[in-house]
């Protein structure tokens, strides 16, 4: 299949770090990829689609998989990550890190251990780290920059179906199933590419978005206790007493959020549930829009992301009615 204009322009801006990289993987025998904290679909399938793809092409490398499982996502979708303890960081090792913007989201600390850094990432920059880094903010997800590297790096490489497996789900789950406006003719390049290794996307697509009888209840609850600001701003509140009864975590609470996309009257949406951490008590919000840019007001409230899907951390509740103000005022 040959590669697409736009798949080969996109990689000129990267040819040097491409050739970076791809040196490195080769230089080092022992390679661990870390990616952000509470990781979701493309998170973890960048890092299991890379993981996948070194080993297909470089067999006898030692690679580790980094960072927090998934509450749901594993392991219905993903495979447990890797639990090392520190003496594996030791010897000399690569660090990979991917899908995260600033270090201090990065999952495992351990990665500053490494020789060598290498940084992929599709979000807005917010701090400098590796050796080398590669950012591509006109990309959908991380997974699409990966895969873009990988489709016009020098050499015979194959790419695998399993792995091409994983960075389809990251692709779809970062691209909001292709409807987000972060989707280009790129992503969809990248996608067929994918397709073509002979992935199956109903058995995907299914496992992605399964769900569980119980699920319903947690849905009921929010559809009826859900708010709407006068700007159109819709949200539901997740305490933690009410995740108890509901017998969800807090990593779940976000997963009802773009239960008010496509609602004639809703303009910017978001879930907001109680992390009771006892280090870090707080609360968690994932926020999207329709067509206004909202990771401004993300930011305010010490989060950030994309354009259309961003998220932030109230410390208090009573912080809420200021973040839903905030967002208010986009579309007034």
């Amino acid at each position: 299949m040959k590669l697409e204009t736009v798949i080969i322009e996109k990689s000129k801006k990267f040819k040097k770090e491409y050739s970076k990289i791809i040196s490195a993987i080769k230089r080092y025998d022992r390679i661990a990829i870390f990616r952000h904290l509470m990781p979701d679909y493309d998170a973890l399938g960048t890092q299991f689609g890379l993981y996948n793809w070194i080993k297909d092409n470089f067999p006898n490398k030692e690679i580790k998989v980094l960072g927090d499982n998934h509450v749901t996502f594993t392991p219905r979708l993903f495979p447990e990550t890797d639990n090392l303890n520190d003496s594996w960081f030791r010897e000399p090792f690569l660090a990979i890190i991917l899908d995260v913007s600033n270090e201090s989201r990065i999952a495992d600390p351990r990665w500053k251990k490494a020789r060598y850094k290498v940084k992929i990432d599709h979000h807005p920059k917010v701090e400098e780290f590796g050796n080398v880094a590669v950012t591509d903010t006109t990309c959908a997800a991380a997974s699409e920059v990966v895969v873009n590297m990988l489709l016009t790096i020098k050499g015979n490489y194959m790419l695998s179906e399993n792995a091409a497996k994983y960075f389809y789900i990251g692709l779809v789950g970062d691209s909001g199933r292709f409807q987000y406006s972060s989707t280009s003719t790129h992503t969809f390049a990248v996608a067929s590419h994918l397709l073509n290794s002979g992935i199956n996307i109903s058995d995907i697509y299914q496992n992605m978005y399964l769900k569980k009888i119980d699920d319903l209840k947690v849905t009921a609850y929010i559809l009826n206790h859900f708010d709407v600001s006068k700007d159109g701003i819709a949200y539901y509140v997740l305490d933690a007493k009410i995740q108890n009864e509901l017998n969800i975590t807090t990593e779940r609470g976000k997963e009802n959020v773009n239960l008010f996309a496509n609602i004639d009257g809703i303009n910017a949406w978001c879930s907001v549930t109680e992390d009771p951490n006892p280090k870090d008590p707080c609360w968690r919000v994932s926020i999207r829009s329709k067509n206004k840019p909202i990771n401004q007001v993300a930011a305010m409230f010490e989060g950030g992301g994309h354009a259309q899907a961003s998220g932030a951390r109230l410390n208090t509740i009573e912080d809420l009615p200021r973040l839903v103000e905030e967002l208010g005022k986009l579309f007034r």
